[in-house]
């Protein structure tokens, strides 16, 4: 069976290639890609056997192979694992999640998946992102999709796609959702069942991201 994460396609980078609207030729989801990232990460390291869920609390376990590397699994776990305590997985979706994209950014960049081009418009920074093998975000698209519209059973999915589809479907990334119609509650839930914790953390940050915003 074909996979869908690659040696230079972690799960987290996944999760950023997905959010590419090729149409448009630009990520979509700026405001909840980072939410995405980061809980992209802790599923990364909860499927590795690097992290365990404790009564809703997050303890970091054996190292993941690139400790020390500056990607952003390793980022995360190196922030839980020098924790004087054990926080909620929401507390680690939360945080630092505006710096995840661009953590993400310059790894794809490094591996050659993406291209940024930043110049200047009225003295203001703009950066372009394009990636440079528009067929994975498309077919990241393509079979994530199927994958929340219930094209097969849950049981036969790749694990890869499985998660990625219980994260997207939960930020409601639009390259993958089309309408609410499609998020089915029971759907969803099967999909997020090795990652629950995290999916719950997801939903719950983006809530209070809003409301907060909405609040402000």
């Amino acid at each position: 069976m074909e996979t869908l994460v690659t040696p230079d396609e972690t799960l987290t980078r996944s999760a950023f290639l997905l959010a590419f609207d090729l149409r448009k030729e630009k990520l979509t989801g700026r405001g909840e890609l980072g939410y995405l990232l980061r809980a992209t990460a802790l599923a990364e390291l909860l499927l590795a056997g690097h992290l365990a869920d404790e009564s809703g609390k997050v303890r970091a376990l054996t190292a993941p192979p690139g400790a020390g590397s500056g990607t952003l699994p390793a980022i995360v776990w190196e922030q839980i694992s020098a924790s004087p305590r054990a926080r909620s997985w929401q507390r680690w979706v939360q945080k630092h999640n505006g710096k995840a994209v661009g953590v993400v950014r310059d790894e794809l960049a490094a591996a050659g998946l993406i291209r940024v081009e930043r110049r200047r418009i009225l003295l203001f920074p703009v950066e372009r992102i394009t990636p440079r093998k528009a067929y994975l975000s498309r077919r990241l698209a393509e079979r994530v999709g199927r994958a929340i519209r219930g094209g097969q059973p849950v049981a036969r999915l790749d694990q890869d796609v499985r998660v990625l589809a219980a994260l997207a479907a939960t930020a409601r990334l639009n390259t993958v959702v089309q309408s609410r119609r499609e998020l089915r509650t029971d759907r969803i839930q099967q999909l997020s069942g090795p990652v629950e914790p995290i999916t719950v953390a997801l939903r719950k940050s983006l809530q209070a991201a809003k409301a907060a915003a909405e609040a402000g």
